[in-house]
């Protein structure tokens, strides 16, 4: 149950970082003079939020079909299902040699 809401807080680590570089480049571009290096920040500002755009849009779809929580339990219920065949395995040949 934790992990279906943990998972799209994940999102939040890129997005910051994202953000974080686009504003020190923004912030750099005002004490730039030259009109091609301008350009090029721009660009960057605009790859950038592009990025942060992607992000949340992968989170937002991922949310809307539910993803995110089908997975985390999909991967408790194999966890789950896995060390009880595990036991049943074991379990076996001890009371089939007990039965003897």
């Amino acid at each position: 149950m934790y992990m279906s809401r943990c998972c799209p807080l994940m999102a939040i680590v890129p997005v910051s970082f994202f953000l974080t570089a686009a504003f020190f480049v923004l912030l750099a571009l005002r004490k730039v003079t030259e009109k091609g290096l301008r350009i090029f920040g721009y660009v960057t500002v605009g790859f950038l939020l592009l990025s942060v755009l992607i992000v949340f849009s992968g989170v937002a779809s991922n949310l809307g079909k539910g993803s995110f929580g089908m997975r985390c339990k999909m991967s408790q219920k194999m966890k789950n299902c896995g060390m009880g065949q595990m036991m049943d395995k074991t379990d076996m040949p001890e009371m089939e040699m007990m039965g003897k």
